[in-house]
């Protein structure tokens, strides 16, 4: 019998109660707080953002942002202060702020009204302040609603103008053991310090202030070193600062109204677009534009009036006019480089010169690679015919199928562990790639070794990237090594291939860790899969000391049957993630490089020796 639908089953919710069971649509990924994106720094943001707002319209050179040791959040900015009679409004009226009056807030991020409200609705305690013509007022929140309008606020009038905003976020909706992580917040300090030079932001007393804007973020954060001084270039409503580098991968950081926008958009497209035009006019030649972007690290910052995100977390600018009925921005930024940048190679020859120089040796590495990615096909035609080692699905990312984004191919060492996904896998959306054993360390060494060896050829073919990143063939490209020292080993090697050659697979969350189960425990009638010492024991208490345990040594030892739900709709894929800048060079140095005494020393400085106690 059907269900009744009757006019009971509709209800509207309250903003608070949206927020609070739909916090995802707002703050995006409810993590623990190890990974930039994670929703709590966005929360932090969102109100920093506001602070920064107010400097950007001339008021206050100094913003305090303090996080304390149990998590609370205070940030402080010396800007005007909100209207105390609109307190209330801004901290709980969903859509109410000053920006949509394009006049007062011309270039800002948050346009909807909305920031500030998910902060308080996800806050067990959210407490607002402002301070204005020498008074001041302050409310304090819980979960959205209005806990006390202080007559005599905890921080007393008398103050100088400006905004403070208290909160910590609620446990009921983030993981128990969420908490920021003062690298990830140190980060968003050093780049909204870069964004406003002469604004100083202090954090935790730790000040950061930026004189030369986006040149400074490149120098700081460029992996390679420069072949040339940067070049650095201003103008109404954007900044643009590049430089080419010896490396062959190109990296950009792009900005709207000071909103890092890690995937892009509209203006990174167009400034990418624009340097290919520019350079190919000035050098009156057209060259691939592969060759012009090789090595090139790059940074754009547009101010847009009324910009449009495609999405509430705001990393992808999908605007495509610099306002509702103004000139679009691809024009902008177009005739923004094609002046600046010809000024400036005319005034500067040896820069000019260098670049050329710079992209005629890309163009011949281009042309040498030609042949090995040729020699790379025919051994992909031979796998397909010859090669047991790559056993393929019928489904794949680069096609219209309607379950393409099901398509995984899982990466593992040897032929017993291959034999049990092989067994276990949906042939028609995952595929298994066998390695021979431990594959070449790739660090330090240029593409064209790469290519040349065989076993990282075959698994460029079967990726389908030997010539093109576009025609990646799995949305999932899964490392399923043992959870032991050769296991751990193969795996850094293959995450230093991708991050050498193929950074763009991790960028764009393609590549996974398998996380497979270390303990089984069982009993007549129950099994339990645990995945750490906690999960066993847990399982233990659960099924008493008599269950069995099992601990798995290899991926091998695990049969086809069990594997079906290790690999099924249920299984564990953690994600590869990276820190742009030199962070990442600098660990792929270190661990995979050839500086063994240094890591010699680190490993004997940091070994832990440990009793492990299992109840058999």
């Amino acid at each position: 019998m059907a269900a009744s639908y009757t006019e009971a089953d509709i209800r509207s919710l309250d903003w608070r109660e949206h927020i609070r069971l739909r916090p995802g649509m707002y703050i995006g990924k409810l993590g623990d707080g190890t990974t930039s994106d994670d929703g709590i720094y966005l929360l932090l943001k969102e109100v920093i953002d506001n602070a920064i707002d107010e400097h950007v319209m001339g008021y206050g050179k100094e913003i305090k942002v303090d996080i304390d040791v149990e998590g609370r959040v205070e940030v402080r900015d010396f800007g005007r202060g909100i209207p105390l009679g609109k307190l209330m409004d801004c901290a709980a009226k969903i859509n109410t702020g000053a920006k949509y009056d394009s006049e007062a807030f011309k270039k800002s991020v948050g346009l909807n009204g909305v920031g500030i409200k998910a902060v308080n609705a996800l806050s067990s305690f959210f407490e607002i302040q402002a301070w204005r013509d020498g008074q001041t007022k302050a409310i304090e929140f819980s979960k959205g609603e209005v806990v006390e309008e202080m007559k005599k606020p905890r921080v007393e009038k008398g103050g100088p103008p400006g905004t403070r905003v208290a909160f910590d976020v609620d446990q009921e909706i983030f993981p128990k053991k969420v908490r920021f992580r003062d690298g990830i917040v140190e980060k968003m300090c050093r780049y909204y310090s870069y964004l406003n030079p002469g604004l100083s932001i202090v954090f935790n007393g730790k000040k950061f202030k930026s004189k030369n804007g986006l040149l400074d973020l490149l120098r700081e954060e460029m992996e390679d070193e420069p072949i040339y001084e940067p070049v650095s270039l201003s103008g109404k409503d954007i900044d643009v600062c590049f430089v080419h580098t010896a490396g062959s991968s190109e990296e950009y950081y792009a900005f709207v109204n000071g909103q890092h926008t890690t995937q892009g958009g509209t203006h990174l497209a167009a400034f990418r677009e624009a340097l290919v035009k520019v350079l190919r006019e000035f050098f009156k030649k057209q060259y691939d534009p592969a060759d012009i972007r090789s090595g090139v690290e790059g940074a754009i910052s547009l101010r847009v009036e009324e910009p449009v995100f495609e999405s509430q977390t705001k990393t992808k600018l999908g605007s495509s006019h610099m306002a509702p009925k103004g000139e679009t921005i691809r024009t902008y930024v177009g005739n923004f480089l094609r002046e600046e940048l010809d000024n400036y190679l005319h005034k500067n020859p040896k820069v000019a010169e260098a670049i050329q120089k710079r992209i005629l040796a890309a163009e011949r590495e281009r042309k040498e690679l030609g042949g090995v990615k040729k020699l790379a096909r025919e051994r992909a035609r031979q796998t397909k015919v010859h090669n047991k080692k790559l056993r393929d699905c019928r489904v794949h990312l680069n096609t219209k199928h309607k379950r393409r984004l099901d398509s995984t191919v899982f990466i593992t060492e040897g032929d017993s562990a291959s034999g049990s996904i092989t067994k276990s896998r949906d042939v028609e959306t995952q595929a298994v790639f066998s390695l021979r054993g431990k594959p070449l360390n790739t660090f330090g060494l240029s593409r064209k070794v790469v290519y040349e060896n065989e076993e990282f050829a075959l698994l460029q073919a079967a990726l389908g990237i030997e010539v093109s990143i576009d025609d990646l063939r799995f949305n999932r490209v899964v490392i399923a090594t043992d959870a032991d020292v050769d296991g751990m080993h193969i795996r850094l090697l293959l995450l230093t291939f991708f991050l050498q050659f193929f950074p763009e697979i991790i960028r764009e969350e393609n590549l996974f860790i398998l996380d497979t189960p270390l303990f089984r425990v069982r009993n007549k009638k129950v099994t339990m899969y645990c995945y750490s010492d906690e999960e066993k024991q847990a399982a233990l208490d659960k099924l008493g000391k008599a269950a069995e345990i099992t601990r798995f040594k290899g991926l091998g030892e695990i049969s086809p049957d069990e594997f079906k739900f290790m690999i099924g709709p249920e299984m564990k894929l953690d994600p590869v993630r990276m820190e742009e800048g030199k962070g990442a060079k600098d660990m792929l140095s270190f661990y995979m490089g050839k500086n063994t005494p240094d890591r010699q020393g680190f490993i004997i400085e940091n070994l832990r020796e440990e009793v492990v106690r299992e109840s058999l």
